[in-house]
C-alpha cells in the first residue's frame, strides 16, 4: 500500500473484538477488562498494559515507519524518559549538541543523576567515531535539529554505530514518517513527539518509540508496562484521527514553508534563514538523499532582540506559542521558551540567541501568513 493509504488503514488489521463495522476505530475507554474464567483472557487485562485503541494506533505508526513495533506514550518526553531506562549506571550516550530543550533538560538533570554520562557533539560535522568510548551504548540525534535545522547523515552515522553494537536513536519529529524513515537508513530507534505532526491539531499530547528489533521491542514493552506511561485511549484516538490527514497536511505545510522562506530571505531585517530546503545550505544535499521532503520548520534570525519581541506581539494570524506541527502556524521564541533550560553557554554556541525565532508553518494560505509576517516586521520602528 502507498503511504497515504497506510495513514488511514495501517496494515489493514483491526481489533478482532469489534464486530460493529465502525469505520472509525472505537475508543475503548476502560481501565480494565473482564475475563471469561481463570486461565482464559480476551487478550487484554488492564489498559496500562495495553488497550485496543492504543494498539491500533501503535500498529499504524509502526507501519508508517517501517518498524516491527511502535509504543505510544503519554508525551514525547515520556517516550524519551522510558527509552533512557534501557541504560545502566556507567553507560555513556553521545548526543547531538543541538536538541529540543526538554531532551537536554532530561539528560542533564535525570539521566546523568542516574549514573549515565552524556557526551555532546555536533553530529553534523564532528568525527563521532573518535568520541566513542568502551562504555558508549547509544548515539542520540535529531535531524533536522531543533531549532537550528542542522542535518545529520543517518546512514553514515549508522555505519559507525552498527558494527560496534551501539544504538542509533533518531528523533524524527520535524520531518515525520511522511518525509523521512530513519529505520530504513540504519537507525535502531525512532522517536516522535506525536503531539506535533502526527497528531497535527494541537489538541493531544503523545510520544512514540519505533523499533525493528524483537529483543528491543520486548525490553521497551516491559518498561512501558512497568513505569505506566502508555497513552490513554481517547488521546490514542485523537492521534489516530490526526494521522489520517498527515500526507495532505505535510504537503500543504511544506508548500507554505517554502513560500515563507523565500519571503524571509528578501527581508532586510532578517539576518539569516535556517531551512534544510534552501539550495546550497549545508544540509540540503543530505536531506535530498535521505528524505522525501524538507518539511515545515523554519528558524530565522532578525537584526535585534527588540525586533524579535515586536514580531511576537504583532503577529495576528500566526500565533505566538510553543509547540509545532499543527494546522495553525506557530511562532516560538526558543531563547525563553523551548530552550530556556539549555545551559547558556551551549545555547549561545548553538546560535540560539535572543534574536532567533522558530516558525512551524501550518496549512493556512501562504499569502495570509506572509502578509502577517510582513506587517509585523514593517511596523517596527527603530
Amino acid at each position: 500500500m502507498q503511504f497515504s493509504t497506510k495513514c488511514i488503514h495501517g496494515n489493514g488489521k483491526r481489533f478482532s473484538g469489534d464486530n460493529t463495522g465502525a469505520v472509525s476505530m472505537p475508543i475503548y475507554q476502560t481501565a480494565t477488562f473482564a475475563h471469561p474464567e481463570a486461565g482464559k483472557s480476551t487478550g487484554y487485562d488492564y489498559s496500562r498494559l495495553q488497550n485496543p485503541t492504543r494498539e491500533q494506533l501503535e500498529s499504524v505508526v509502526a507501519c508508517l515507519e517501517g518498524g516491527l513495533d511502535a509504543l505510544a506514550f503519554s508525551s514525547g518526553m515520556a517516550a524519551i524518559t522510558a527509552l533512557m531506562e534501557l541504560f545502566s549506571p556507567g553507560d555513556n550516550i553521545i548526543t547531538d549538541c543541538d536538541l529540543y530543550g526538554g531532551s537536554v533538560r532530561l539528560f542533564d538533570n535525570i539521566t546523568v543523576k542516574n549514573g549515565v554520562t552524556i557526551t555532546r557533539a555536533d553530529c553534523s560535522s564532528q568525527d563521532i567515531a573518535a568520541l566513542i568510548a568502551p562504555n558508549t551504548k547509544a548515539v542520540y540525534i535529531e535531524t533536522p535539529t531543533n531549532p537550528m535545522m542542522n542535518v545529520i547523515d543517518i546512514a553514515a552515522l549508522a555505519k559507525i554505530t552498527k558494527p560496534r553494537g551501539i544504538l542509533l536513536i533518531v528523533d524524527n519529529t520535524f520531518l515525520s514518517p511522511y518525509f523521512q524513515n530513519p529505520l530504513s537508513l540504519g537507525a535502531d530507534v525512532v522517536v516522535h513527539s506525536g503531539t506535533k505532526f502526527l497528531g497535527g491539531h494541537n489538541d493531544a499530547l503523545a510520544g512514540f518509540l519505533v523499533v525493528n528489533n524483537a529483543e528491543l521491542s520486548e525490553k521497551l514493552r516491559f518498561i512501558i508496562k512497568t513505569v505506566g506511561s502508555g497513552l490513554a485511549p481517547f488521546d490514542s484516538w485523537l492521534i489516530l484521527r490526526g494521522i489520517k490527514t498527515l500526507p495532505v497536511r505535510m504537503e500543504k505545510s511544506q508548500k507554505n514553508a517554502i513560500a515563507i522562506v523565500q519571503f524571509l530571505q528578501s527581508c532586510e531585517r532578517v539576518v539569516k534563514v535556517y531551512y534544510c530546503g534552501i539550495e546550497g545550505s549545508r544540509g540540503y544535499e543530505i536531506t535530498k538523499r535521505q528524505a522525501r521532503g524538507f518539511g515545515a520548520m523554519i528558524t530565522f534570525e532578525v537584526e535585534s532582540k527588540a525586533l524579535a519581541l515586536h514580531i511576537l506581539k504583532s503577529v495576528k494570524v500566526i500565533r505566538f506559542a510553543e509547540s509545532l506541527g499543527g494546522v495553525e502556524t506557530l511562532l516560538t521564541y526558543p531563547f525563553t521558551q523551548t530552550h530556556a533550560d539549555v545551559p547558556e553557554e551551549l545555547r549561545i554556541k548553538n546560535g540560539i540567541t535572543d534574536r532567533v525565532l522558530r516558525l512551524s508553518a501550518g496549512i493556512e494560505e501562504a499569502e495570509d501568513l506572509i502578509a502577517d509576517l510582513k506587517q509585523a516586521i514593517d511596523s517596527y520602528n527603530y
